[in-house]
C-alpha cells in the first residue's frame, strides 16, 4: 500500500470518527496505482505478481467494489482447494472479510460456502480441486487466486469461465504467482486479458524486515526467486532432467484403477524454519504398467508431524505399502511409522547410487509417456523442472520421493537396494 501524504496524515486529527473511518476503509488512497482496478475494457485482469505485493488484497478490494458499486451480485471466489478459500480469500488477513467496512460487512456462512452483502450479492466459494461444483452455477464476477497452483486448472478454469454470463459485463480477477503452464501462457496472449505485472520489491515498505533478511537474502538472485520473488515466467531449465512440456502432454486429470499404491518418503531428520522438508508421494500403477502421481503431501514438520501425514495417506488411498529412505533417518523412520502403526506394510530402502543417476531413468519413464501427473503439482514440478545435476546442488526432498515412488512400483531395482531385507515386516 502507499503511504498517505504528510498534509494529510495532519488533517486527519481533525477528522470526527466517521470521517477517519470511511478513510481507513477508502482503497484509493492506500492503493498503489499498480493495485487499482483499470478503467480498460478487459475481460480478465490477470496480475502476475511475487510473494507480499498485495495479491490477496488486491482480489478482495476488487470483489467488494464490483459489490458495493452494483456491478456485481454472484460473484464466484475459486481457490487452489476449499481450505485456501475460506482461509485466503475469505478470512485471510487480506481477505474480504478483513477488508470491508463494518457498514457493509459480509455475512459469512462456511457451511454454505457463501459470503451474503446487506444488498443481497451473494459470493460463493470453490475449490479448483473440484471443478465440476463450477459446471452449473452462474456468475457476473469471479476472483481465481493463485491459478498457477491449481491441480485441475483447465477443467475449473473453462467451468469456470462457461460458468461467467450473468449480467451485461462478467468479468474475472486472477491474483497468482506466476508458473509457465500452458494456461498462463495462454491467458497472457488472450485479447480481452488486462496484464499487470509486480514484484515482492513493490510492497517492501509494508513487508516485515526480517521477510527480507532471510527470504530475499535467501532467494536474491536464483530462479525460485525470479519466479516467487519478481514473478517472472521463467522458460525451461537447460541440463533439467524433466520439462513442463513432458509433463502437460501426459498429464491426466483421473487416474484409471490401479493395481498398487504406494506412498513414498524422503524424510527430514531435523525441525525448523531452515530445515528441509519432507518429501512425501502418492503414486499407483495400472495394468498397463503406467505410472500415475496421485499427490504431493510434502511438508516442513518433526518427524511424528510427517509420519502422521504419510500414515494418514496411507489409509485414505489404501495404499499396498510405505517406502522410505533410510540414508539419514536410519531405524528411526520405522520406528516411528510403527509408532503410529505397526502393522503398516513398510520398506525402508537406502540408495547405492547417485541421485543422479537414481533419477535419470525415472525421467526416462516420462519421456516415453509412462508416467503421469493427476492434475497439477505445481510444487513438485517446479522441484522437477528447476533441479539439474550438473549444479552441485543436493536434489529437492519432493523430487526424491517421487524418484522413490516411481522406482519402487515400475521396479527399478538397480537405483537402491531394501534396507531391510525382510521389507514387508
Amino acid at each position: 500500500m502507499s503511504p498517505l501524504p504528510k498534509p494529510i496524515l495532519h488533517d486527519l486529527a481533525r477528522l470526527t470518527d466517521q470521517e477517519a473511518e470511511e478513510i481507513l476503509y477508502d482503497w484509493s488512497l492506500w492503493a498503489r496505482p499498480q493495485q487499482r482496478m483499470p478503467e480498460a475494457d478487459w475481460q480478465t485482469w490477470l496480475i502476475l505478481a511475487g510473494r507480499g505485493w498485495g495479491k490477496t488484497r488486491v482480489g478482495a478490494e476488487a470483489v467488494r467494489h464490483k459489490v458495493e458499486t452494483g456491478q456485481a451480485s454472484r460473484v464466484a471466489l475459486v481457490a487452489a482447494t476449499s481450505a485456501d478459500a475460506r482461509d485466503v480469500m475469505v478470512e485471510g488477513e487480506s481477505g474480504i472479510l478483513a477488508i470491508s467496512p463494518p457498514w457493509n460487512m459480509p455475512k459469512y456462512e462456511p457451511s454454505k460456502r457463501r459470503l451474503t452483502w446487506p444488498n443481497g450479492a451473494i459470493a460463493t466459494t470453490y475449490s479448483a480441486d473440484e471443478p465440476n461444483r463450477l459446471r452449473g452455477p452462474q456468475h457476473d464476477f469471479a476472483w481465481a487466486d493463485e491459478l498457477a497452483a491449481w491441480r485441475f486448472d483447465r477443467d475449473a478454469w473453462d467451468n469456470l469461465m462457461f460458468g461467467l454470463r450473468l449480467g451485461n459485463d462478467p468479468r474475472s480477477v486472477v491474483t497468482t504467482t506466476p508458473r509457465p503452464t500452458p494456461l498462463i501462457r495462454e491467458l497472457v496472449k488472450e485479447p480481452g486479458t488486462l496484464l499487470t505485472r509486480g514484484s515482492t520489491y513493490d510492497n517492501r515498505a509494508n513487508l516485515a524486515p526480517a521477510f527480507f533478511r532471510r527470504i530475499i537474502g535467501k532467494y536474491e538472485g536464483t530462479r525460485l526467486g525470479r519466479q516467487e520473488l519478481n514473478a517472472e515466467i521463467l522458460d525451461d531449465v537447460v541440463g533439467a532432467l524433466w520439462t513442463l512440456k513432458v509433463i502437460e502432454e501426459h498429464r491426466v486429470t483421473t487416474a484409471p484403477e490401479l493395481t498398487r499404491i504406494v506412498v513414498a518418503i524422503d524424510p527430514a531428520v531435523s525441525k525448523g524454519d531452515e530445515s528441509n522438508e519432507t518429501g512425501i508421494i502418492v503414486a499407483g500403477i495400472a495394468g498397463n504398467e503406467h505410472a500415475y502421481i496421485l499427490e504431493d503431501l510434502s511438508i516442513r514438520g518433526s518427524p511424528n508431524e510427517w509420519a502422521q501425514a504419510a500414515v494418514t495417506a496411507y489409509r485414505r488411498y489404501q495404499a499396498d505399502r510405505i517406502v522410505a529412505e533410510v540414508n539419514q533417518g536410519g531405524d528411526m523412520v520405522e520406528s516411528i511409522i510403527r509408532g503410529i502403526d505397526r502393522n503398516i506394510p513398510y520398506e525402508g530402502v537406502r540408495a547405492t547410487r547417485g541421485k543422479a543417476i537414481r533419477a535419470e531413468p525415472v525421467s526416462a519413464l516420462y519421456e516415453r509417456g509412462r508416467v503421469h501427473h493427476v492434475g497439477v503439482h505445481a510444487q513438485l514440478e517446479d522441484q522437477m523442472t528447476n533441479w539439474t545435476p550438473a549444479s552441485g546442488e543436493a536434489s529437492p526432498d519432493r523430487l526424491d520421493a517421487l524418484v522413490w515412488a516411481a522406482t519402487s512400483l515400475m521396479d527399478l531395482d538397480d537405483v537402491f537396494e531394501p534396507a531391510d531385507p525382510i521389507g514387508w515386516n
